[in-house]
């Protein structure tokens, strides 16, 4: 992947409305507490995939909802969230989505239905669209550019701490007090974010900004048409009707990408921004990445708990290689990023995760040993770590500072979309190949989950 290096210092450190901290670094921190709720808690729900499909009575494809349902709501509103940290002040409406991602977490833990629970991870997914965007555009406008890959470092340090304790984590919960726990736990993170983040985040200069509600509601109802023609397809034998959503979907895309090049006022993406390479490419690359980790997450946990028999904690505890490897190179790695190409070191990240995944691919058997299964894994906790960061600091390195909400909003909504194609896509994979072999994947009704016969 070719990233251009260049650099410039019209994004460089931009004054805060009120006192700010000599030192960015507090924002961070309090900033990367509400990140890393975030990312736990997208990880802990594949460890309790099982467990939820036995409680609710639900299917795979229904518990795989739960986290497209999330994956929708968080990427759809990324086009508009940034415009309305731009507008409406970062600090403000970051504070608003983690309190929205802290209420829905209660509500996700309190319902007894799987519809209930999609419904309460829409709104969470919403919580955290309203965050993400406001975390990237502070790091881009409170950090100098020769400091920012230092503090994207540690962005990327906390997806893989996050990585390490959501799963973890999320088996001992699972375990012990059962799978609502694995979203009681975000109450007090989420509490404690809040305060830290009042007191030390610092209210940046606002721009005055026109949102684009066609663009939104364009790009909205074309992407759920999309994921949810993708995802139910195999379930209503693809059809007349959801050919026709996928179509309609597409159409809107494309009405949506003509629409963005002609409004002359304030565009939803400003397609200026995509003149730069870097941030062009770097949208892109975040985008497959996301695709990939999401994509492989699933049938992971699936294998591990319903073809090994092994629990939440020990099917979590095989993550543990990546976790670690990504947390400890994240350091150096951004350290590299100021000094060294950037294309060197996502190219290196993009070839092994890329090996690691073909790898353990090919040791996926019934059989497979620990070792045969932690070694792809650590390969890509390497690769992660040369990706993230990197990918993340040269997509925000050129951009204006009167762009960096927007930007911030388009680079992780290209993220999320990523994401939510990889969870519909396996959904479908999934389905289909547990109906070639004329099985069905449902809850026993004797406490468990039925186990799956070694050829799936």
């Amino acid at each position: 992947m070719v990233l251009a290096g260049c650099m410039t210092q019209a994004s460089s450190r931009e004054p805060a409305v009120e006192g700010q901290d000599k030192s960015p670094w507090r924002a961070l921190i309090a900033l990367v507490i509400g990140f890393f709720m975030i990312l736990v808690d997208s990880t802990i729900v594949s460890v309790a995939t099982p467990a939820i499909i036995e409680d609710l009575q639900a299917t795979a494809n229904d518990v795989i909802w739960v986290t497209s349902a999330y994956l929708l709501a968080y990427a759809v509103p990324l086009l508009i969230t940034g415009r309305l940290g731009d507008r409406f002040g970062l600090k403000n409406i970051y504070l608003i989505g983690l309190a929205l991602f802290t209420v829905s977490s209660l509500a996700c833990g309190l319902t007894d239905s799987i519809e209930g629970l999609i419904v309460a991870r829409v709104f969470q997914g919403l919580g955290a669209s309203l965050m993400t965007p406001q975390t990237m555009a502070i790091i881009t406008r409170t950090f100098p550019t020769d400091r920012r890959g230092q503090a994207m470092a540690l962005w990327g340090a906390t997806a893989g701490v996050a990585m390490l304790v959501g799963p973890i984590l999320g088996g001992v919960l699972v375990d012990s007090l059962g799978w609502e726990w694995i979203f009681f736990v975000n109450l007090p993170v989420g509490l404690i974010g809040f305060a830290i983040a009042v007191r030390f985040v610092p209210r940046l200069a606002t721009h005055n900004r026109r949102f684009d509600w066609l663009g939104v509601a364009l790009s909205g109802a074309g992407m759920f048409l999309l994921v949810f023609g993708i995802q139910e397809g195999h379930q209503h034998n693809w059809d007349a009707g959801i050919w026709m959503m996928i179509t309609v979907g597409l159409i809107l895309m494309a009405v949506f990408a003509r629409w963005q090049a002609i409004n002359k006022r304030e565009p939803l993406v400003p397609l200026s921004t995509f003149r730069d390479r870097n941030f062009s490419l770097s949208s892109i690359s975040i985008s497959t990445m996301a695709f990939a980790t999401t994509a492989m997450s699933f049938p992971f946990m699936l294998y591990a708990q319903l073809v090994r028999g092994l629990s939440p904690t020990q099917a979590a505890l095989l993550m543990v290689p990546m976790a670690v490897l990504s947390i400890l190179l994240a350091p150096p790695v951004g350290r590299l990023t100021d000094q060294v190409h950037p294309r060197v070191i996502a190219g290196a990240g993009f070839a092994s995760s890329a090996i690691a995944l073909v790898w353990m691919a090919s040791v996926m058997k019934p059989g497979a040993s620990t070792l045969a299964l932690c070694l792809p894994l650590g390969l890509l906790g390497i690769g992660s770590s040369m990706v993230w960061s990197p990918v993340a600091a040269t997509a925000a390195r050129n951009l204006p500072p009167r762009l960096a909400g927007a930007g911030s909003g388009v680079y992780n909504a290209t993220r999320q979309v990523g994401a939510v194609v990889g969870s519909a896509a396996i959904a479908v994979l999934i389905d289909a190949r547990i109906a070639a072999h004329a099985m069905s994947f449902s809850a026993s009704g004797e406490g468990k989950v039925s186990q799956l016969p070694a050829q799936l």
